[in-house]
């Protein structure tokens, strides 16, 4: 890797968690709406979705329709997208082992990561609550 990879994924962190943040707040705010008395993460399935299908319509056109430099992708797909929503990399991940005929690999990835972060979160909730409060 190079000094200057950094310095595109960086800046299109920067505008993709920018987006993120600014994007799903405006869902928030114009699509307000509560299931069972909370508040439901509207903005959050947004810019995962979107973020999914741009990510993917993003891979496919650089793939089989233009010639795009290295940095520009880093620029897009990894900073932007990974900023906007991890997720996006994470369902054309697994959505790219199923089409490559990885069924197996594919579907555990699928499992695997959505059970592990579910755990991540639950350990992390029950880790702060054995902490003192004070």
């Amino acid at each position: 890797m190079q000094p200057i990879q950094f310095f595109f994924v960086g800046i299109g962190g920067f505008l993709g968690a920018n987006a993120r943040y600014f994007l799903s707040g405006w869902i928030v705010e114009h699509v307000a709406a509560s299931v069972g008395g909370r508040a439901f993460p509207f903005g959050t399935i947004f810019v995962n979705v979107i973020g999914s299908f741009l990510l993917a319509i993003f891979i496919v056109w650089t793939t089989e329709h233009m010639q795009l430099s290295e940095n520009n992708r880093l620029l897009i797909a990894t900073g932007f997208f990974g900023a906007f929503t991890t997720f996006s990399t994470y369902a054309n991940e697994s959505i790219a082992l199923i089409q490559d005929g990885d069924w197996v690999n594919g579907l555990g990835y699928i499992f695997v990561t959505n059970s592990l972060c579910l755990f991540g979160v639950v350990l992390g909730i029950w880790l702060m609550g054995r902490i003192p409060q004070g």
